[in-house]
């Protein structure tokens, strides 16, 4: 007799279907648990650059100076780079699973805490608690997707894993920009909110619990130390070329971070190869491919982050760009990135991945050059030229060198080494930024003076401009002869400040795209390998 399918047949055959395709063993799972992660990490890296358009309407909101506000930002940075080095120890103590949960759970408090703001002291102690939430959310996802993908599949995976990341550095200026005008600052933070709770039902319902069984007892020297060392040394390279630091990189409080800094560096790094049981374990740095993938991934960092404030700050003080139109430009970089990440995984599963990485880093570079020859003339598509070059080196860069520096790595350890490389990359960009800021800074100086020894009052030339602009003056504007000619020599001081400040920015991205190009001199001695001859065994789920 045939049996009758009842609706409750139904459902209960519709979730052993679901609960299958989250089981580990499952082929699906990974793929299920790649999407989960990628939630938590567009998230965190959003936060990052949405920000940065809103904070005019805060200090306006709250009525505060620069001075106070740049906390907003520093703030966020000093407690994620706590929480990086201690959240791959955190994770195979506690559980993979559920460090990421209280993560993400952190980040998505955090948020709605920052909507909730009725003043500046608020809104800096509800970044720090994002701050940590992010600090936990981004190498405990590199680690989960790196740990669950098999050798041959890695690549594709950080390749996707890279789209979210990607599409959040692009979206995050305009979406931003576009919440600010038209409703509120707070909508910034609030919409994380939702998107929050998604990603932490999807972690319920997908991931499953991972403990590192070998996990040994807590490195307190280690994370007093670490602890220590990163804030003051990202808070120092921050401050130094902050507008309210007139003493720039002499102040005695600068001096003394470094200083406190440079002991507690010394102490890390004495603790962490001397310890049995290591918070960070350095001599993961030993490892031939990874160590030296980290430090190409370091030297170019410096260029890259380093120059990523560099194009905002001409379009709109040279070209007159508002912020939302300055952070329009920069979408297609991150939908060029999301599409190529992906093929660059599996091209570099599939062929030698240093090709890739090399092509990535050479075009990286010539991004740069070209951004070096910028003027105030310069059309809108030479500009989107660098750009969409830039979008394609770092689409195909990122993924098959991260899939090379994890290549060598026991499963056991992918927490470890996701800290050490997400530390590593924040300490490169901090860096970049301290530096090229502080170049820009002496570069308009020096080409100021330039300029101005070059300007000759008596010639004629210099004569000619000046007739001809206080004529233009009086005839359009109505002013006196006298006053023409002070409005005069006051255009050609303007307009000779202009080209010296685009003249230190085109000096930037020079310098950038050189210290990029020693970034790929390390990348002859990595071992690689085509995989599509010999493949490897999957990893074994514990």
């Amino acid at each position: 007799m045939r049996r009758k399918i009842t609706p409750s047949h139904r459902i209960r055959k519709l979730i052993r279907k679901r609960d299958s395709s989250f089981h580990p063993k499952h082929e699906s799972y990974k793929w299920w648990l790649l999407g989960n992660v990628m939630i938590g990490t567009f998230m965190a890296v959003l936060d990052a650059t949405i920000v940065n358009v809103g904070l005019p309407k805060i200090m306006a909101s709250f009525g505060v100076g620069l001075d106070k506000i740049e906390w907003v930002i520093t703030a966020y940075m000093l407690a994620m780079a706590v929480m990086l080095p201690t959240a791959g120890w955190l994770a195979d103590k506690f559980g993979y699973k559920r460090i990421y949960f209280m993560g993400l759970m952190l980040f998505t408090v955090g948020s709605l805490l920052c909507g909730m703001s009725g003043n500046e002291n608020m809104l800096i102690i509800s970044r720090i608690i994002q701050g940590f939430g992010a600090g936990a959310i981004q190498p405990v996802g590199m680690a989960i997707v790196t740990r669950e993908f098999p050798p041959q599949q890695r690549g594709v995976a950080l390749g996707f894993w890279a789209i979210s990341a990607a599409a959040s550095v692009s979206f995050g200026p305009l979406i931003g920009g576009y919440l600010v005008d038209t409703f509120s600052w707070p909508l910034i933070f609030d919409v994380n909110v939702p998107v929050g709770i998604i990603g932490l039902l999807a972690t319920i319902v997908i991931q499953r619990e991972y403990k590192n069984p070998r996990i040994k007892g807590f490195d307190f020297w280690g994370f007093i130390t670490v602890s220590t060392f990163l804030p003051l040394v990202l808070y120092a390279l921050t401050e130094g070329n902050a507008a309210t630091n007139s003493a720039g990189w002499h102040a005695p409080y600068i001096l003394v971070c470094f200083a406190i800094s440079a002991i507690a560096f010394v102490g890390f790094i004495t603790a962490e190869l001397t310890v049995e049981n290591p918070l960070i374990d350095l001599r993961l740095l030993t490892n031939h491919n990874f160590g030296l993938a980290n430090l190409v991934t370091f030297i170019f960092s410096v260029g890259m982050f380093g120059s990523t404030f560099l194009l905002p700050l001409y379009l709109q003080n040279s070209l007159g760009y508002t912020a939302i139109q300055s952070g329009a430009v920069f979408l297609p970089v991150g939908i060029i990135q999301g599409v190529m990440s992906p093929l660059s995984g599996l091209m570099g599963d599939k062929l030698n991945p240093k090709i890739p990485i090399a092509t990535g880093i050479i075009l990286l570079a010539t991004s740069f050059f070209l951004n070096s020859k910028l003027s105030y003339l310069t059309e809108h598509h030479y500009i989107m030229l660098s750009l969409y070059i830039r979008g394609f080196a770092l689409g195909i860069l990122f993924t098959p060198l991260s899939a090379v520096s994890l290549s060598e790595i026991s499963r056991e350890k992918m927490g470890q080494a996701s800290s050490i490389s997400n530390v590593l990359r924040q300490l490169a960009g901090s860096f970049g930024v301290a530096i090229l800021a502080t170049m820009l800074t002496t570069r308009v100086t020096y080409h100021s003076q330039m300029y101005a020894q070059s300007v000759d009052p008596q010639s004629p030339a210099y004569k000619t401009v000046m007739a001809k602009s206080a004529t233009h003056i009086q005839t359009h504007a109505g002013s006196s002869p006298t006053i023409a000619q002070t409005q005069a020599k006051m255009l050609v001081v303007q307009q000779l400040n202009k080209e010296a400040y685009i003249q230190g920015i085109d000096d930037d991205f020079l310098i950038a795209g050189v210290i990029t190009l020693l970034g790929g001199i390390p990348l002859f001695w990595l071992h690689t390998k085509k995989r599509s001859s010999t493949k490897e065994k999957p990893a074994i789920h514990e």
